[in-house]
């Protein structure tokens, strides 16, 4: 049995792990999907103060008051940068990194230096013509639901009912904040990458580092970027194996 705490990305909520959570329990895991601040079921307390470190503060805090330890902690997109944080504040207490199609930071960076800076502008611009000049309302100009539907390839009628009403904007510090490492000795964590080609494409270069690192597991698994909607079986199978330490 291991313990996990599923880490979800920008817009989402603990909520998105509704079909991968019980797959994993039923496999004898003891699993976490800790909301992050302002998002979610924690939407009312959104607000410009929020940053990555409150983020972090958020995972960080559900591995201690738990008192959670080995830990295998899976961070989505954004939720890679969060992972990293806190990886470095309690190392302790994990195990294991799962980065699922996600971004992986470097001391002093932040998400949105990982982000293609044409692709930054366009987004930077929602901020401040719809998000208040503090909010990232959405992924793309396009609506949510052509997001959703056509980027993130949410075909399922019901999904897409389920999806849409609980996405919620983010605050901008969630990406602009960089992470500040200072957890340079000790043993480190396991370190795996499971890259969804169908994703987008900012992901390639950390897929790339893990497949040809001897530091890390690297899977692909051949289905969108959120597999944990599109494919949580097929997810699950592969969290699985990845904890049990099978080969690829």
């Amino acid at each position: 049995m291991a313990t996990v705490v599923l880490v979800h990305p920008a817009w989402f909520g603990g909520w998105c792990w509704r079909d991968v959570a019980p797959l994993l329990r039923a496999a004898g895991h003891d699993v976490y999907t800790p909301t992050l601040t302002g998002l979610g079921e924690r939407e009312h307390l959104v607000s410009p103060e929020i940053t990555l470190s409150t983020h972090v503060t958020d995972v960080v805090n559900t591995c201690v008051f738990d008192d959670l330890r080995e830990i295998t902690l899976l961070g989505s997109s954004s939720g890679g940068t969060v992972i990293t944080a806190v990886a470095d504040r309690i190392p302790e207490r994990i195990e294991r990194l799962i980065y699922l199609d996600a971004f992986l930071p470097s001391h002093g960076q932040s998400t949105s230096d990982l982000i293609p800076p044409d692709r930054w502008a366009v987004l930077k611009q929602l901020v401040e013509s719809e998000g208040e000049g503090w909010l990232l309302p959405r992924f793309a100009p396009a609506s949510w639901e052509s997001v959703v539907r056509d980027i993130w390839q949410v075909t399922d009628a019901a999904k897409l009912q389920w999806i849409l009403p609980r996405l919620r904007p983010t605050p901008i510090k969630h990406f602009t904040e960089p992470i500040q490492l200072t957890n340079t000795g000790g043993a480190r964590p396991h370190l795996v990458y499971i890259r969804c080609p169908q994703g987008p494409a900012p992901f390639d270069k950390p897929a790339a580092l893990a497949r040809t690192s001897p530091d890390w597991t690297y899977r692909e698994l051949r289905v969108p970027h959120i597999p944990f909607v599109t494919h949580p079986k097929e997810l699950v199978q592969v969290l699985t194996e990845v904890i049990a330490g099978r080969p690829t």
